[in-house]
């Protein structure tokens, strides 16, 4: 009878062990693949340059309820921050942020030069031949007028796609978390050409239409899932 409690007491250690080792095997298995493109609070800005249009925005790191993120201030200025890294969208298509406004810029047609500014925008930058004018980019943004999911062409150049993702001040003053299948809004904006970018970007600006705003962005990255 002794030997016998010993052999079960064995047995229901060894099935708790292999219990757990099953668990935490099946833990890995969901957590998704991060590749960091901004981690604000370890690197600051170190990595990003800045890309003039017409004067600058303001870009600092500062502590927002105990979190490191960036403040940007645009006073009819145009300049944002751009990070160049190869992301390979097959392994990890999914865009990661979080952004804040304090208002956004409502009464603006956006579809015109004069109107096209916006509270918070970020870009995914792809490289589609040698020169400068062939770059594409996907910019999705914190619009003042149109509506959420819209797709409309940039402006400036059919080379940039807009997707509000945010429209207007319902969430102003929030912290709003995006997540974006990259890959998928590639394919809707560009049809089935792109599998990668090279570089992600994030801007401010007022300068069309001589306006004034703050946002901040917090980390930035892609996942697997």
């Amino acid at each position: 009878m002794a030997l016998f409690l010993t052999l079960l007491s064995e047995f229901r250690y060894l099935f708790r062990q292999l219990f757990l080792l099953l668990l935490c095997c099946s833990t890995n298995s969901l957590s998704a693949d991060t590749l960091p493109v901004g981690s604000f609070a370890k690197e600051g800005l170190v990595g990003w340059e800045s890309v003039n249009f017409n004067d600058e925005t303001s870009y600092d790191i500062v502590s927002y309820k105990g979190q490191y993120v960036v403040r940007a201030i645009s006073a009819d200025s145009a300049s944002g921050m751009l990070k160049k890294m190869r992301v390979d969208l097959v392994n990890t298509p999914y865009l990661n942020w979080s952004w804040k406004v304090d208002q956004s810029l409502t009464g603006l047609n956006e579809r015109t030069r004069r109107g096209d500014d916006y509270a918070a925008r970020v870009y995914v930058v792809i490289k589609d031949g040698l020169f400068f004018w062939q770059t594409k980019a996907l910019i999705y943004v914190w619009s003042g007028s149109e509506k959420k999911d819209t797709l409309w062409p940039n402006a400036f150049t059919d080379n940039s796609q807009m997707i509000a993702l945010q429209s207007g001040d319902d969430k102003k003053g929030l912290w709003v978390h995006e997540k974006r299948n990259v890959l998928q809004d590639l394919k809707h904006a560009f049809g089935d050409r792109f599998t990668a970018i090279d570089g992600v970007a994030f801007m401010t600006d007022t300068d069309n239409s001589d306006g004034q705003v703050t946002a901040y962005y917090g980390n930035i990255f892609f996942t697997d899932k």
